[in-house]
């Protein structure tokens, strides 16, 4: 209907902008982003607390280290949902956490160089470790004054 408003007013889509274009036809519901962002986040957290249970079996520290790793981003791309993809990435590359972005994005590659190339176990612990600080890191740039 907000298309067809927009052709009989004169506005065609010719004259919106690529992104424009792209934003109108990947709009979603409020209950939709909100669904999602849940269902993304709660595979994150389930996917961190699977990696963690298998830390203790005999060769569990790569299955640990791969677990963990992708609940980190599933828990990260869970919040694409609320705001968009793209204010996302504006945000996560903003001046004041740019670092804080740059350093858990790192962890997170280093964790899996860890694991999958080098066969550093506790290499790749450590990284886990390090990538538990940097997001809580990453988190905290969000709040005003709490880094």
């Amino acid at each position: 209907m907000e298309k067809l408003r927009r052709v009989l007013s004169g506005q065609d889509d010719e004259e919106q902008g690529l992104t424009a274009q792209v934003l109108d036809a990947s709009t979603l519901s409020f209950g939709t982003r909100v669904k999602w962002f849940a269902i993304c986040f709660i595979a994150g957290v389930a996917c961190s607390i699977l990696g963690t249970a298998l830390l203790w079996l005999p060769k569990g520290i790569k299955l640990f280290a791969v677990f963990y790793t992708l609940g980190n981003i599933a828990a990260l791309a869970s919040t694409c949902f609320l705001m968009g993809p793209l204010k996302q990435l504006k945000t996560m590359f903003e001046p004041k956490r740019l670092i804080a972005t740059v350093v858990m994005l790192l962890f997170l590659v280093l964790t899996l160089c860890a694991v999958f190339w080098w066969n550093k176990k506790g290499l790749a612990l450590i990284f886990c470790i390090l990538q538990f600080l940097a997001m809580t890191w990453y988190s905290l740039s969000y709040i005003p004054y709490a880094r």
